[in-house]
């Protein structure tokens, strides 16, 4: 799963009171308490509105709990991993004994744990009403928990998505698996099977790998991390042959069925695949089901909750933000949300979102990092003759040769105008995703970044370089 807001840190326990009045009038209800839901709550409460906060689980949501950080988490893990097996080309001599899950799983629930009660300290201290229990809407001005009734001026739904499957497919908990079930498991899997190539399913093949399992993905779609930069995607494609990671792309799922030893799976063609267990990681899907929104004359497609682009649902003052929203299922896009609803509520009239400008990271090995257009989308919206594009390779960058890492800045430029799209395959460089989101958003040109001095010796040098030698001066690289 793409990247998580930063959650506070804290070793204080937290006794966090839940105040559950018989109901009552706020200026703020909010119905979700994701990164969408508490950055509304937490920002709302800064400009001095009544809130009223609604989960029904824990506070942070399935980024804290059950998607961005415990992913992260054992993303980390297993890169100590392969540092240790590949230790020796480093002049260090290691030895990878094995995985212990249950060591694993005990440092990643630490770092939940940390960032859950610095969570909860903030919500604490903002003097936010929390409620615990299961919110459903039930008028435009009314969410109602177990029979209390909450009353806001203002709405905002932030309910969050739950990780889908397909038709006929059965999901077991044992076999065949969601990437929740995944989080959760106490042993290392000798194979599996990854159905989905998109950012979930290319991050758990990751980690799998480097715990020494036997992976394959299959994936409908002609390549795998479609959504992004076509040379991206074809970057993470090489890595994966040099890793071992098998996958299989351009052919749809059929089915699945049990075997003595696992799962069996069937593609398009009749082909055949034959793994311990099954990861169903074909995207997410709203949670809306059930929830009184289309009672209350709010319109859905999909399950998506509609908006205009100042998240309004057009039923009086209800608001929507984050993954029920059509568009990127990221939760730092459901947290910048979150702010701007709570700005728009209380009158700062915030500048809309640019859905281009979010920026996104693929934490698999290597990373993916990207913000703005691809350049096929860049060209759809330009014309192929007003596209520009340049590639530096991280052969030329220093800082990459010592972590022994191969990729590329990618660049997509205007002609005579700003670069719009920051595509970045290669260890680490989601660290970068923030400098590339500067120059997107603010339009900069090629001229005005290479004025930019990068330490040395660095990754972000592989951005300078890149926008030098658009800028027509390179020096590590080729024009």
């Amino acid at each position: 799963m793409p990247g998580c807001p930063a959650s506070p840190s804290s070793d204080a326990t937290w006794e966090l009171t839940v105040t559950e009045p018989n109901g009552g009038t706020f200026d703020v209800v909010i119905l979700g308490g994701g990164s969408g839901g508490y950055a509304a709550a937490l920002r709302a409460a800064q400009l001095d509105l009544s809130v009223a906060l609604i989960e029904k689980g824990k506070l942070g949501g399935t980024c804290l709990h059950n998607g961005c950080i415990p992913t992260k988490a054992l993303l980390h893990a297993a890169e100590i991993a392969d540092q240790t097996r590949e230790s020796e080309q480093f002049g260090v001599k290691a030895e990878l004994v094995g995985i212990d899950m249950s060591g694993v799983n005990s440092y990643k629930e630490g770092v939940i744990s940390r960032l859950y009660k610095g969570l909860q300290g903030l919500v604490k201290s903002a003097k936010i009403t929390l409620v615990e229990g299961h919110g459903r809407l039930v008028g435009p001005e009314t969410i109602e928990v177990d029979g209390r009734r909450y009353t806001g001026r203002n709405i905002v739904l932030a309910t969050g998505s739950y990780a889908r499957t397909l038709p006929g497919l059965e999901i077991d908990g044992e076999r065949v698996i969601t990437s929740d079930h995944a989080l959760t498991l106490d042993r290392v899997p000798t194979s599996a099977i990854v159905l989905g190539g998109g950012v979930i399913g290319v991050e758990f093949a990751s980690v799998w790998k480097s715990f020494g399992v036997d992976v394959t993905i299959i994936e409908a779609l002609p390549r795998l991390v479609a959504a992004e930069d076509e040379e991206s995607s074809k970057a993470l494609e090489r890595a994966f042959r040099k890793r071992g990671i098998k996958f299989s792309v351009g052919k749809r799922f059929e089915k699945a069925e049990y075997t003595d030893s696992g799962v069996k799976v069937t593609i398009e063609g009749g082909q055949t695949f034959e793994a311990e267990l099954l990861l169903v990681a074909v995207g997410r899907g709203p949670n809306t089901a059930g929830l009184g929104y289309e009672e209350q004359g709010i319109r859905l497609d999909r399950g998506f909750v509609l908006t205009d682009e100042r998240l309004r649902t057009g039923v009086g003052n209800i608001y929507a933000v984050g993954d029920i929203v059509p568009g990127l299922q990221l939760a730092h896009r459901g947290f910048q949300q979150g702010i701007f609803v709570a700005e728009e509520i209380a009158g700062r009239n915030p500048a809309v979102i640019d859905e281009t400008g979010i920026p996104r990271v693929t934490y698999s090995d290597p990373e993916l990092a990207s913000v703005g257009l691809t350049e096929a989308r860049a060209k759809e919206r330009y014309g192929a003759d007003k596209i520009v594009t340049y590639n530096y390779n991280l052969g030329g960058n220093g800082k990459s040769q010592i972590l022994k890492t191969a990729g590329f800045v990618k660049l997509v430029r205007v002609v005579d105008g700003p670069v719009v799209g920051v595509h970045m395959v290669g260890a680490r460089l989601g660290e970068l995703v923030g400098e590339a989101q500067l120059i997107v958003n603010w339009e900069a040109y090629p001229a005005e970044v290479a004025q930019l001095i990068h330490a040395h010796p660095t990754q972000s040098e592989a951005l300078g370089e890149a926008h030098l030698a658009l800028a027509g001066k390179p020096l590590h690289a080729h024009a």
